[in-house]
């Protein structure tokens, strides 16, 4: 019987995998290499090999509900999108609430995880692990859950740009970077429009003489800020998702549309080749704004160097260069598992809806928060953690390992042919389908129609509004007494930080029948332009452009 559970890291992933731990009445001891929580989130003055960095201007591209844990909604008073300090804060909260620092060894790092001699029968795992002094210890558990993130190999393909070593400035991959400290009156380069290709050209581009930013096929740039200034994320919904699937229409044509109303693409040097769906986009409020203004330029990917000069692909040439940044990715790997546990099914990783490997005689090993989709990382993390630990409890089964590998094999070209997936951008999942496929397992999904019948305030919500991750606290194991009220309140929590300043309502003045006729008339006109109008998008529907708090 599973009861001693290992998880590897203290991220968001590991947190919440300590939690649901808890949940099901199970022992965790999380093995955490550094000195506090936080992982990626936690921004650290010099980098340190092995372990993921951050820059100091970065900022959650999910607003504060999309991010939230199904049973934790962030402060009010917290802003909609995060600067990465503010994330640590609320995972701290989170931590404290719950009790999970107490479960939590820092700085040990897990070297290896191996089977245990008798594993066909109780399915244990030996956990080696060294201390920050060298002390080396092995431990027996019962099941592990592996959290330890991607973001810690950085990707320098260097033999792909002829001439690096001739180069006469300094080069970096974006892991080491930290702010724009010694990039002022310099001539820079930054390779790749991920998301923080995107940022450290707009942040570095304030202090440097010219910016320059090169990529091999283009990107998505969406913003932070949706209609009426909120968080672009939350107008979406369930509604929204079946209305994509019912429409004839391409939703990425239309999603594309509705961003070159913005701004063309084309024309600001953006536009990529794969449609906007295939591949998570740019998030980035600032970038078209250093484009028109000249301080970052958009360039084609970069054919060789020369000195200090650097030469692209339509053989335009950059003269005086001093620092070139790659943002090129990272490379995954889990070291400390056993290679057949690495086994691929295309780029991804060999894993049972991207948990669990389907060739172990007794299904006690996880994979919890490796994973892509259009949203935050927490709750689908959270997800696989609710169904991983029930599963480890004996309470929900696996089919075969005929039947899962089967699944894997069936859905990784699927994913492939709807995905730009690479080696390092293994995998991508539909947001919404994602998570409703893991809660159907344990018995969490909403279920809309009853919630009409039952409770009609709270199913529009849950129907019409945004998907937040409480809606999967509302029924089945692990429900939680405040998960409607959450829902209900979240657009109060969302409007609460912008009330810093308030602007009082005009004095009402009497209105004649005449004129109030014609102001309704006018408001019914006006109606009708933004239905046609916003109608037309998949994400800004017209219930979403008029909804108010509830």
């Amino acid at each position: 019987m599973v009861q001693k559970v290992a998880v590897i890291g203290a991220g968001p992933s590991g947190l919440t995998s300590i939690k649901a731990c808890l949940d099901e009445g199970l022992e965790p001891t999380c093995f955490e290499s550094s000195y506090d929580i936080g992982g990626l989130w936690r921004f650290k003055e010099k980098p340190e090999p092995g372990r993921a960095n951050i820059y100091d201007s970065v900022v959650s591209n999910s607003s504060k509900e999309m991010l939230a844990f199904s049973d934790f909604p962030p402060p009010a008073d917290f802003p909609n999108n995060l600067h990465h300090s503010d994330v640590v804060r609320y995972l701290s909260l989170y931590a404290q609430t719950f009790k999970l620092r107490q479960h939590i060894r820092f700085q040990t790092t897990v070297v290896s995880v191996r089977q245990s001699p008798d594993f066909a029968v109780s399915g244990q795992w030996e956990v080696e692990t060294e201390k920050s002094e060298g002390q080396r210890e092995t431990g027996v558990f019962d099941a592990v859950i592996v959290c330890s993130g991607h973001y810690t190999q950085p990707h320098l393909p260097l033999k792909d740009f002829p001439g690096i070593e001739s180069f006469q400035g300094r080069y970096f991959h974006s892991w080491e970077y930290r702010n724009a400290e010694g990039l002022q009156g310099k001539r820079v380069v930054v390779i790749g429009i991920g998301n923080s290709g995107g940022d450290i050209a707009v942040d570095a581009s304030r202090v440097a003489e010219q910016m320059y930013l090169s990529t091999r096929s283009g990107a998505w740039v969406v913003g932070r800020v949706g209609p009426g200034g909120l968080p672009g994320d939350l107008l979406t919904s369930r509604m929204d998702s079946m209305r994509q699937k019912l429409s004839f229409s391409s939703p990425s044509r239309m999603m594309e549309k509705q961003l070159n109303q913005a701004y063309d693409h084309k024309l600001y040097g953006l536009e990529p080749k794969h449609n906007f769906f295939a591949q998570i986009p740019v998030v980035n409020d600032d970038l078209p704004g250093r484009i028109i203004t000249g301080r970052v330029q958009m360039k084609p990917n970069v054919k060789e160097f020369c000195g200090s000069s650097v030469i692209f692909v339509d053989g335009s040439v950059i003269d005086k260069v001093d620092v070139v940044v790659f943002a090129t990715g990272y490379n995954y790997s889990f070291p400390f598992l056993p290679s057949a546990l690495q086994a691929k099914s295309g780029y991804r990783l060999q894993l049972y809806k991207h948990v669990f490997p389907p060739g172990l005689s007794q299904p006690t090993l996880a994979v919890v928060g490796f994973i892509h989709g259009f949203g935050s990382i927490n709750p689908l993390a959270e997800m696989q953690a609710r169904w991983a630990t029930r599963v480890f409890k004996g309470l929900n089964k696996l089919p075969s390992e005929e039947v899962m590998l089967k699944e894997i094999e069936a859905d990784t070209p699927k994913m492939h042919q709807k995905f730009a997936c690479s080696d390092r951008s293994p995998l991508q999942v539909d947001y919404i389908p994602y998570l409703d496929t893991l809660a159907e397992q344990f018995g969490v999904r909403p279920n809309i129609l009853w919630l009409f019948l039952k409770d009609p305030r709270l199913a529009l919500q849950v129907f019409t509004g945004p998907p937040t991750p409480y809606q999967y606290r509302l029924t089945g194991p692990g429900q939680w007494a405040g998960a409607r009220q959450a829902i209900l309140t979240q657009w109060e929590r969302v409007i609460q930080p912008f009330r810093t300043r308030v602007v009082p309502d005009p004095e009402s003045r009497p209105f004649s029948k005449v004129s109030t006729i014609l102001s309704l008339s006018g408001a019914a006109l006006l109606c009708c332009f933004l239905y046609r109008k916003h109608s037309l998008s998949p994400f800004f529907s017209p219930s979403n452009f008029f909804r108010t708090p509830q």
